[in-house]
């Protein structure tokens, strides 16, 4: 019987496949004189860095939490997904400001500077550094789990592994989006396999495990107190994260996509594959009869050959081989992304100096000197690597979902489609931030490593940045102060009106002489256009918005004395639970009166036409 279903599960798959290859714009498409990936494509490229996980975490969970892990894994799986909507929303916010690609590192710079722009760079390289070194290590573990090798001949073959992937890629050998498919198509055919055979072959002994996993679980977190509850909630979730690793590959891939609804489909296709098989495949292989001290780094081949025999088990140790050492090239590729997208923002041309072939060659040999150090300093220990590579992963989410409400707080959500729940945002900001630091708190290894390139990447950061930064750039191109003075100084007019707007507010009326249009602007979102001869354009740097207005007005009130000013502010639409930041605007902008009693200040609301409306958005 189970023979019968297994081969009507292959035909129908191969049939399947078959079908979806036959359409020529399945991974890619022309579209104006450049080619685009699809949401597909995407999904496929990231799933195979997330799919690699199924082979180490299992037993890394199991090691720490015990049969719990099954409900613990599952858990984990919807927070991810939770979390994955936030990156979308992310995406929709980095395509409006022109920022394609560099995930958190681009967002966090965005939201929060350069220097925590640095702080994410140090923990997406701690991510890929041990991306390459855990993925190799399990590669090797899983390829000789039929053969007896000595720990030096393995260590060997993990250098061995790390320096071909490093050749490749400076041959300029690179994964593309039809080869990753088709290792893809034999991946979902082995793994559904597996996990059919899996659920053809439960007994009541299995049965029995995953009830009693259910009931460990929830004692688990029954300390009696609700501060021991969430603790031990936190710490298991912790031990669980690594299961998903990669799930941000989608967001660095942005620039490759046409829009951010492209991300948002990929999103979904793996919440819908990975989300649901990881969960499965770990509840499976724990609940079996497998000791599993003895099977900590093979533990998925080990159960495939329970299942279906030596063969079977063969296979899935050579898919395992062959998707780990891909999430090495994903590494590599990736690293090499990020070093190049942050060393042309800071103009460090020589690093980003390519080959024959179009290779970065350079950024690429330093990749593996730093993977092969990795290696050496955990003389290839797979627990050791789990550790370290969980804390890198928690400090990027909570980069990215602090960032996002930071965002939302002073911007609000009037400027996009797609948007999430803040009080949700929050809740997983708190519950990630908790992750980490217990984390940080219980592996010292983890933390040291990511100490140490956090503190290297911001000292590098600090220098770089002062001397470097692109923010000058930006703020060359802001206008004068005086300029705006003696342009009001010049006008006959007894008023002068000074109208305070938005980077995105154009709407400017006739230009008069008397009047000026102001606009403060963040230059590591650009300077924006002038729109007329009376609009100035000032930088924010180290100061807040309400107390750059206040130095504005002060100049203009030493420098005009004699005149009437008028000074205009826009009526805020935005609620205060959408955009509290609005609230305390208006708080800081009912003091100014006090402070100006010779000037006028107007707050007020312009009826926009019906055929010109647009939706509300707060002014300034």
């Amino acid at each position: 019987m189970k023979s019968v279903i297994l081969i009507i599960l292959n035909l129908a798959m191969v049939a399947f496949f078959i079908y979806l290859y036959r359409n020529r714009e399945l991974l890619s498409y022309h579209h104006k004189g450049r080619w685009w990936l699809t949401w597909l494509a995407i999904g496929v490229i990231t799933l195979m860095d997330e799919f690699t996980s199924i082979f180490y975490v299992p037993a890394e969970a199991y090691r720490f939490i015990g049969l719990g892990a099954i409900v613990f894994i599952a858990i984990t799986s919807v927070l991810i997904r939770f979390f994955s909507t936030r990156l979308t929303e992310i995406a929709e916010i980095l395509e409006q400001h022109g920022l394609i690609g560099g995930g958190v590192y681009s967002f966090s710079y965005l939201v929060l500077g350069p220097m925590v722009s640095f702080v994410a760079v140090a923990s997406i390289m701690v991510d890929y550094i041990l991306t390459a070194c855990i993925s190799a290590v399990s590669a090797v573990a899983n390829a000789t789990s039929f053969f007896s090798l000595s720990e030096p001949m393995k260590l060997v073959l993990v250098l061995s592994v790390i320096w071909g992937v490093a050749g490749l890629n400076i041959l300029g050998i690179r994964e593309n989006a039809r080869f990753t498919f088709m290792i893809f198509i034999g991946a979902a055919i082995i793994m559904m396999n597996l996990v059919v055979s899996g659920i053809l072959n439960l007994d009541q002994g299995s049965l029995g495990q995953l009830q009693q996993s259910a009931k460990i679980a929830a004692e688990q977190v029954q300390t009696g107190t609700w501060s021991g509850d969430y603790s031990r909630f936190i710490s298991h979730i912790a031990f669980c994260i690594l299961a998903y690793s990669g799930v941000e590959s989608v967001l660095q891939t942005a620039g490759l996509v046409r829009s951010w609804q492209e991300i948002r489909k990929a999103y979904l296709f793996l919440g819908l594959t990975v989300g649901i098989v990881t969960p499965l495949v770990a509840a499976l292989a724990l609940s079996a009869p497998i000791d599993f001290k003895q099977h900590e780094g093979d533990l998925i081949t080990h159960y495939a050959s329970l299942l279906n025999g030596v063969g079977f088990g063969i296979l899935v140790a050579a898919l395992a081989s062959v998707t780990l050492s891909m999430a090495i090239n994903t590494a590599f590729v990736a690293s090499s992304e990020l070093m190049e997208r942050v060393a042309h923002r800071y103009g460090f041309f020589w690093l980003i100096a390519t080959n024959r072939r179009q290779s970065l060659y350079r950024i690429h040999l330093l990749s593996a000197a730093f993977f092969s150090g990795i290696i050496f300093l955990t003389a290839g220990s797979q627990s050791l690597l789990a550790d370290m590579y969980a804390l890198g992963i928690l400090a990027s989410f909570c980069i990215n979902v602090g960032a996002l409400i930071l965002y939302r707080y002073f911007t609000g959500t009037k400027d996009v489609k797609y948007f999430t729940n803040r009080a949700g945002t929050l809740v997983l900001w708190v519950i990630l931030l908790s992750c980490f630091l217990f984390l940080a708190y219980d592996k010292h290894y983890a933390t040291l490593l990511w100490g140490t390139v956090t503190v290297l990447m911001l000292a590098a950061g600090f220098l770089v940045s002062r001397s470097r930064g692109p923010e000058k750039k930006q703020i060359a191109q802001a206008d004068s102060e005086m300029d705006m003075i003696l342009r009001l100084a010049e006008s006959d007019a007894p008023e002068i009106h000074l109208y305070f707007r938005r980077s995105e507010e154009s709407d400017h009326s006739a230009i008069k002489d008397n009047e000026a249009y102001i606009t403060f602007f963040s230059p590591r979102a650009g300077i924006p256009l002038r729109t007329a001869d009376n609009h100035y354009r000032f930088p924010l740097t180290k100061i807040s918005l309400y107390h750059r207005i206040l130095s504005l007005l002060k100049v203009v009130e030493y420098e005009l004395p004699h005149r009437q000013v008028v000074v205009h502010f826009g009526w805020p639409l935005s609620s205060w639970w959408d955009r509290m930041a609005v609230g305390v605007m208006v708080f800081n902008l009912m003091r100014l009166p006090r402070m100006f009693p010779q000037f006028e200040f107007d707050i007020r609301y312009f009826r926009r036409a019906p055929a010109q409306a647009q939706p509300a958005a707060a002014r300034l």
